[in-house]
C-alpha cells in the first residue's frame, strides 16, 4: 500500500463536473493498493496518517497531527502510485492491486480511518477525477506500508 500524504489548506474532487469530495484543513490522499496488501497494512496507514504530526504549533513547529487541528481527509484511489519505470519510457502498473480486491481495500482503508472519528470525504474508486488542491507548506509524505516507511 502506499499513500501520498498532502498537507492542504482545501482540496476537492470532481467527477463529470460534480464535487463528489470536498475538505477545507486537512489531508489529501492519493492511495493505492498491490495484491500484498492485508489489513494489517490498512491498520498500519491509518495509524501513521492519524498520529502523523506535520500541523504546526504556535512556535511554527511541525507538532500537530490531523486531530489536533480538527482536519478533514479527502482521500482518492490513484493505482499509478505503483507505477514501475524500469524498462522503457511507458509505465508498467502491473505492480498495481488487482482492481476488485484494491476497490475493497480502498472502502475498508477509508472506513477505518473515519472510524477514529475523522471526517472523510473520498473519490469514486476506478473513475475519472479531477482533483484540486492547495498544499500547505508544502508539506508532502509518502507512505509506503511495504517497507513501513
Amino acid at each position: 500500500m502506499r499513500v501520498v500524504i498532502q498537507r492542504v489548506s482545501k482540496a476537492s474532487v470532481t467527477i463529470e463536473e460534480n464535487v463528489v469530495g470536498k475538505v477545507g484543513p486537512g489531508f489529501m490522499l492519493l492511495v493505492a493498493f498491490n495484491d500484498e496488501d492485508t489489513d494489517a497494512d490498512l491498520d498500519f496507514a491509518v495509524r501513521k496518517i492519524v498520529n502523523m504530526r506535520i500541523f504546526e504549533d504556535e512556535q511554527a513547529k511541525m507538532n500537530l497531527s490531523i486531530n489536533d487541528v480538527k482536519g478533514a481527509i479527502l482521500s482518492v484511489s490513484q493505482f499509478t502510485l505503483f507505477a514501475s519505470t524500469k524498462k522503457g519510457n511507458r509505465p508498467s502498473f502491473t505492480k498495481s492491486g488487482n482492481p476488485e480486491l484494491a476497490s475493497k481495500l480502498y472502502d475498508q482503508f477509508n472506513a477505518k480511518l473515519r472510524a477514529t472519528g475523522i471526517e472523510v470525504q473520498t473519490g469514486q474508486f476506478g473513475a475519472d477525477m479531477q482533483v484540486e488542491l492547495v498544499n500547505d507548506g508544502p508539506v508532502t509524505i509518502v507512505l509506503d506500508t511495504q517497507n513501513k516507511e
